[in-house]
């Protein structure tokens, strides 16, 4: 008994340091795709971007002898995804490039409350009142964060309103999405739905341009460490309890929050620090509620 504990234990251990991993991972891939914006059109980086996932992945799956192309992979499900997958790519990135990163980060972790609420209200999941009273309360810090109609606004923190609802749904259609999809297989078609959303964006916004070595650089790295952190994501899902390693999810505010402060020489504001604050707290008691709940089936 005292030795499956211990293994658990360590098997929680590394599960939480590869969800640290993943965070850091995806606040470096926002650092590169925003200072690339100072170079290249949004649309354009969202296609390099979409490209390179898409080479990654293709690689992976053939690595593994799985299909590029799988009939499932045109599941109603998956149609979604790839809807709500480049709605929330163009509109964080567009976000990180006009807004501090900091902030983006911070809106950005009200994605699994809104997961929460649409679970609830779409597919039935039973939510308790003490939860909705949390998912309202990450509600009122993202108001916290937007101060709308106060002279700290900032319009383009709607883009990053839109992009965190694209993402929410994109994880929503991910758990309906056909079982018979490997994680490289769902990579492929996250990364490459991003192409023709890039070339649509580009076309409403102006043509592209022809990158130099600096920009071409800035994209590569954030390509690189985001399928890093896809990869070491896929892993603390598999390792340890959910429950224990899920919360480390949240520790990707800190690594945005240092990243704009130590790169982009942001300032994050009170009111900027208590609603990001405010939302960690929601987002914690809904992670740490919902793996309490577990064993009493229909507690939730």
């Amino acid at each position: 008994m005292r030795s499956t504990e211990v293994i658990r234990t360590s098997e929680n251990l590394r599960g939480a340091l590869f969800m640290v991993a993943a965070m850091a991972g995806f606040g470096l891939e926002d650092m590169f795709l925003k200072s690339a914006a100072a170079f290249l059109p949004v649309g354009e980086i969202v296609i390099l971007f979409g490209l390179g996932g898409l080479v990654f992945f293709s690689g992976l799956a053939m690595y593994r002898g799985e299909p590029v192309l799988h009939p499932s992979m045109l599941a109603p499900s998956m149609l979604f995804r790839a809807m709500f997958e480049s709605v929330g790519r163009i509109f964080y990135t567009l976000s990180i490039a006009v807004i501090p990163l900091s902030n983006a980060s911070a809106i950005l972790q009200a994605t699994p409350l809104v997961v929460v609420a649409a679970a609830a209200l779409l597919l039935g999941e039973s939510v308790s009142w003490r939860r909705w009273a949390a998912i309202l309360l990450g509600f009122a810090g993202v108001l916290m964060i937007l101060r709308p109609g106060l002279s700290g606004f900032a319009p383009g923190s709607i883009l990053a309103i839109l992009g965190m609802l694209g993402f929410a749904g994109r994880d929503l259609a991910t758990r309906m999405s056909p079982v018979a999809l490997s994680y490289a297989q769902l990579g492929i078609c996250g990364f490459a739905v991003l192409v023709p959303t890039g070339a649509i964006a580009l076309a409403v916004t102006g043509g592209a341009v022809v990158p130099d070595l600096a920009a071409l650089v800035r994209v590569g790295a954030g390509v690189l460490v985001g399928v890093g952190a896809y990869s070491a994501l896929t892993m603390a899902m598999r390792t340890g309890e959910v429950s224990v390693v899920t919360p480390f999810r949240y520790s990707r505010l800190l690594f945005g929050v240092l990243l704009g402060m130590l790169i982009f020489g942001e300032r994050p504001d009170a009111m900027t620090l208590s609603g990001s604050a405010v939302i960690l707290a929601a987002g914690l008691y809904i992670m740490l509620g919902r793996s309490r709940a577990r064993p009493q089936e229909g507690s939730g």
